[in-house]
């Protein structure tokens, strides 16, 4: 019996075999910039998906679908722009606000 299509990707180990095994089209000078981004989204992407019951050619098609949807998002703009890691996200949260420490004079001593 062949591995199913969820076994496969968990088996694989470069952003290149995923668009490999789900037959999506990539150019490589993006994958080469966001590789991790790309992926990271499509987990992002398919962490609510239960594929518990699916036929394995239907989990394959909407793992493809998701795969060419989280590359589409880095065709359209860059990973700075995607902010897919909380490293990324921090750089422009808002920074709490610093409010001087007042000591009163009587204390000093």
């Amino acid at each position: 019996m062949a591995d199913g299509i969820l076994t496969q990707l968990n088996k694989a180990s470069a952003a290149e075999e995923f668009f490999a095994l789900l037959g999506v089209d990539y150019d490589p000078k993006i994958v080469n910039v966001a590789r991790l981004h790309i992926l990271r989204r499509m987990g992002q992407y398919l962490a609510g998906e239960d594929f518990t019951g699916i036929a394995d050619e239907t989990v394959a098609e909407r793992c493809k679908t998701v795969l060419e949807r989280a590359y589409a998002d880095f065709v359209a703009s860059t990973p700075i722009d995607q902010r897919v890691f909380k490293v990324l996200k921090d750089a422009v949260a808002p920074r709490p606000k610093q409010t001087p420490t007042l000591v009163q004079i009587g204390t000093l001593k």
